[in-house]
């Protein structure tokens, strides 16, 4: 790590996380490199290895950001409702999500080269907004359904959260896949990221209420 402030380390990992958030829009994950990423940043390839090692170390600081971001939409929709049904719920939880496709699209790339090709105080950060999502998740559960035990509780966050990493290829579609699946003779009805996420939801909690 190069010699400086706490504040301009932060602000260069910032500023390279953001980078490749901006080329992540139009590029896939193997097209983006470190090379790629440093032509977009104020101070160039060579400075980026200063903070990250790896373009893997780079995209999980940019989930774990994506993370925080979630959880912090979960708290303000813990913080604004008293009560909630099931429905209201399953709308409202539906609806952090559809805020957050880059999540969902992160989510579903290969977690374990990500997570393997990083060092180990990157991965420790990252796990670390990862749990506070589900803590985020389970304080949800229990203030709109406090009948729900914790065995209830865990069973919802070992299936939701499965589930997320599934939603945004089920749910962003190429005009060449719908094409490819009419060919194929699959019966396949496409539902959008917001009709799956409640669908899930309302199945989960079927029994709770």
């Amino acid at each position: 790590m190069p010699k400086g402030s706490a504040e301009q380390t932060r602000a260069r990992k910032n500023e390279i996380i953001d980078a490749c958030a901006a080329l992540y829009e139009t590029m896939g994950f193997k097209d983006i490199t470190i090379k790629e990423i440093g032509k977009v940043t104020s101070f160039g390839r060579t400075s980026i290895y200063n903070y990250f090692q790896t373009k893997e170390e780079i995209f999980l600081a940019l989930l774990e950001r994506e993370y925080d971001a979630w959880v912090a939409d979960l708290d303000a929709m813990l913080a604004a409702n008293e009560t909630m049904g099931t429905d209201a719920f399953a709308q409202a939880l539906a609806h952090t999500l559809e805020k957050r496709t880059r999540l969902l699209r992160l989510m579903s790339m290969n977690h374990y080269d990500m997570e393997d090709n990083s060092r180990m105080d990157n991965l420790v950060a990252f796990k670390k907004s990862y749990g506070e999502a589900l803590r985020a998740v389970s304080r949800c559960l229990e203030k709109f359904f406090p009948q729900m035990s914790d065995r209830q509780v865990q069973d919802f966050i070992y299936a939701f959260f499965p589930f997320m990493f599934g939603i945004y290829p089920y749910s962003v579609v190429s005009d060449k896949q719908r094409q490819a699946m009419a060919a194929a003779g699959a019966d396949y009805v496409f539902l959008s990221l917001h009709e799956l996420t409640v669908n899930c939801i309302r199945t989960l909690l079927a029994d709770v209420e």
